[in-house]
């Protein structure tokens, strides 16, 4: 007797033990991971600036973390507001001191991390970058910015040269990361193909906001299509999505945080105000993809066979 039946007697009970069967089989399969973004604001010098994403992301010691986001290009201001050839000087190598403290954060933390970086690949060949570091601080790997923006205040094409790493999710204990940067949020193919090669979650490190000049009374439309476009994106692929923001006013541009994380519905299941500033938390259960993806197959119904116009820069 189990479960308050004689499971060898009736058709009953026996469907009764497959289910707690079932339920049990799931239970065991679900991976649930704790995600922390950082949203800050620039400081006003790199050792403070630093020190302060440091402090934030140690503070979460003994918190059992999973996955820590940092922001778009956190280590240094956003430069790309205007073209000045001195900028470059911010930009770092892979064995920059800073790289090997945030390997030594992600094993102090035994948390996978996320961390953007102003790369310097060669003389004269820089990218706008993000390392994924494992929990032992070793690199899971690497993503460069492909979409790159040259816009009144973001003038990153002046900067960066558009990635060459194509979008490859990043295989980690905490999941399948399907890394991003940015202006790359705005492009559904990007998410879509992270998606097809089985990125669990979508992460955008991200430095967005207005300019001084604009309209108030545009900027709750403006943010709201910034939120509105990574929904979609979790909607469309049925995964979850991550965008950690930055914060503050650097010259002429306030940034408007309002990091979020959305589930494969699109629900927004964690926020933070513009002005908030530290670590924020969610708990993803990454078997929600499997469930959303039976429900709303979306990837079943597709028809790759309409899709070539897609490959052209304008279907004429």
């Amino acid at each position: 007797m189990a479960f308050g039946c004689d499971f060898t007697q009736t058709k009953q009970c026996s469907y009764k033990k497959l289910m707690v069967g079932l339920v049990f089989a799931k239970l065991l399969h679900m991976k649930k991971i704790k995600v922390y973004t950082l949203q800050g604001k620039w400081t006003g010098d790199f050792d403070s600036n630093n020190k302060w994403y440091k402090d934030e992301a140690l503070k979460l010691k003994g918190k059992d973390i999973d996955l820590l986001v940092l922001p778009e290009l956190f280590h240094t201001p956003y430069f790309p507001f205007e073209e000045n050839a001195d900028f470059f000087d911010l930009a770092i190598e892979k064995d920059h001191p800073i790289v090997a403290e945030w390997q030594a954060i992600a094993k102090e933390l035994n948390a996978v991390v996320v961390f953007p970086f102003f790369e310097k690949r060669a003389r004269g060949i820089y990218h706008n970058s993000a390392f994924v570091f494992e929990r032992d601080g070793s690199i899971a790997g690497l993503y460069r910015k492909s979409h790159i923006p040259d816009d009144p205040a973001f003038y990153e094409k002046y900067y960066f040269i558009p990635g060459d790493t194509g979008f490859e999710p990043i295989k980690t204990s905490a999941g399948t990361l399907g890394v991003l940067i940015c202006w790359d949020q705005w492009f559904p193919e990007a998410a879509r193909i992270m998606s097809l090669k089985g990125a669990d979650v979508l992460i955008y490190p991200t430095a967005i906001g207005w300019m001084d000049s604009e309209p108030k009374e545009i900027y709750p439309r403006q943010q709201d299509s910034w939120m509105t476009v990574m929904r979609g994106h979790a909607i469309a692929n049925r995964t979850f999505v991550i965008a950690a923001n930055r914060s503050g006013t650097e010259g002429h541009l306030t940034f408007w945080g309002t990091s979020f994380v959305a589930a494969p519905d699109g629900y927004i299941l964690q926020k933070c105000d513009p002005e908030f500033l530290g670590a924020s938390y969610v708990e993803l259960d990454l078997a929600e993809t499997e469930e959303n993806r039976r429900w709303w197959p979306h990837f079943r119904d597709r028809r790759i066979d309409l899709y070539k116009d897609i490959l052209k820069i304008w279907a004429d």
